[in-house]
């Protein structure tokens, strides 16, 4: 180890000031580390802009209706989000439990809900995102698939001709960190305000909605699950780990670095904001982004502070036999029960 490695090594590994502590005032805790998290990605706005949803498109596809949806995020900014509806909803006027599905890195809200990068119907393999969107719709939950800042037609005017798996996020997280902003902290708020809506919807249960997200949208279903409790589970796909073990041990997108976060605390006790609420963990054996070895590292740490909160059956985990991708082979169940 070199003296510039040792001294990064330093840097990186002091415990934050919000370590959780077994005995602490819980309420007190969550409520000052959730404060500093905001900080650090920047700060909300203090007011919310009006949602404003427009219907772009309405499809029928085969169980489910899929709907093109438009909201205002921050002031100036438009959200698209894919919004699929089950058809068995037609049939009932009772509100059903409802998902955010959050995508990662690649093409965007299309890549999660059955289509290519074109909006035409999928005819490639799904990759390592499974279609996880039409597979919860499938379960009958109303699905919302926001994109995400950065991704597909919220790309940069520049990266718009390039391949429809090239983000836009180094130049967009690059611009915002010298506004003293983080585009993890616009891509949380902007999930938020996605809960918002689903929540104006007639045919949501507001008290029932949970959030699911894999690789840079498992941070986003991570944080913005920690931060907000209306949300009721949170699984979190190919991104539980610690910062030190994935983060901070390989190159990553510019979209991962939240200036001083290290300094309030370690990723798994920033997830552990969840508490008591349900949460469930999957982590592939050969994920080389999120390394298995980090996932179990984090999950011990969230038993830890399940037990100690007295909601350790509220904790669940899937070590599967697979790389960076969803699995959901237990997943799925696992929200059916909670939602």
């Amino acid at each position: 180890m070199t003296a510039i490695e040792s001294y990064l090594q330093q840097q990186t590994t002091k415990r934050g000031r919000y370590a959780y502590h077994a005995g602490q005032p819980f309420e007190q805790w969550s409520e000052q580390l959730r404060s500093r998290i905001r900080a650090r990605l920047g700060g909300f706005p203090a007011d919310d802009a009006e949602l404003n949803a427009v219907v772009l498109e309405r499809i029928a596809c085969e169980g489910y209706v899929r709907e093109r949806v438009e909201i205002t995020t921050y002031a100036g900014l438009r959200m698209p989000i894919y919004v699929l509806i089950p058809n068995e909803l037609s049939n009932t006027n009772t509100p059903v439990p409802a998902m955010i599905a959050c995508h990662g890195h690649g093409y965007g809200s299309r890549e999660i809900s059955g289509m290519e990068p074109d909006g035409s119907p999928r005819a490639a393999a799904p990759g390592l995102h499974k279609d996880f969107a039409v597979s919860l719709v499938q379960r009958g939950y109303m699905v919302a698939a926001p994109e995400l800042l950065g991704f597909g037609d919220r790309r940069l005017e520049e990266d718009k001709d390039k391949p429809s798996g090239i983000s836009s996020c180094t130049k967009i997280a690059a611009h915002l960190l010298m506004a003293g902003q983080t585009l993890a902290g616009h891509r949380v708020y902007e999930t938020i305000r996605v809960l918002d809506y689903l929540s104006t919807r007639p045919e949501v249960d507001a008290e029932r909605i949970g959030i699911m997200g894999i690789s840079g949208g498992g941070l986003v279903a991570a944080f913005t699950a920690a931060l907000d409790v209306r949300f009721q589970a949170a699984v979190i796909s190919g991104y539980a780990s610690t910062f030190q073990a994935s983060i901070l041990d390989r190159n990553h997108c510019l979209d991962n670095y939240i200036p001083g976060i290290l300094r309030e605390a370690e990723l798994p006790d920033i997830i552990g904001l969840i508490v008591p609420r349900p949460l469930f963990i999957e982590a592939g054996k050969d994920d080389r982004v999120f390394p298995q070895a980090a996932a179990r590292e984090a999950f011990t740490r969230l038993e830890e502070i399940y037990a100690q909160e007295g909601a350790l059956n509220a904790l669940g985990a899937d070590f599967f036999a697979g790389g960076h991708e969803i699995s959901g082979a237990k997943a799925y169940d696992w929200l059916d029960r909670f939602l």
